[in-house]
């Protein structure tokens, strides 16, 4: 897995129970989901030009499993997991830095999305090739 976003528990992200709420890890993992795109294939909002290709979730499973309290620092570690036609899928690892503990997992499967046509397309011969250089061993 590669780091791909480091955070701290903002009292504000927190409930009345002082742990972060559950919208605050979709937003942490959301912004991971930028930087492992970026870092698997320098993805940025230049990538597409016309703006017409983009990276959709389709499905998120999340399992909680340790507190995130405010002041915590965590890091968000990612490792793709298989290529498909048109998705991919993605494990994410939120780690309590202060105690060294798995906070969340979350496992999500992306698609390439034709913007203007509103529909899933083909991930491109180039794009899959790099993206398979990435997949974790144990899934190949």
């Amino acid at each position: 897995m590669i780091s791909v976003h480091k955070s701290v528990a903002h009292p504000w992200q927190c409930d009345i129970m002082g742990h972060m709420t559950t919208r605050f890890y979709t937003a942490m993992f959301d912004d991971s989901s930028y930087h492992f795109l970026h870092h698997l294939f320098g993805w940025n909002s230049a990538q597409s030009p016309d703006g017409r290709l983009g990276w959709v979730d389709v499905r998120h499973t999340t399992n909680f499993a340790a507190e995130v309290n405010s002041g915590d620092l965590v890091e968000v570690r990612a490792e793709l997991l298989k290529v498909g036609g048109k998705s991919m899928t993605v494990a994410y690892e939120m780690i309590n830095l202060g105690s060294g503990e798995v906070a969340a997992n979350l496992e999500s499967v992306v698609v390439l999305f034709d913007l203007e046509e509103r529909c899933a397309v083909a991930i491109p011969d180039d794009l899959r090739t790099t993206a398979q250089q990435h997949v974790k061993a144990d899934f190949v």
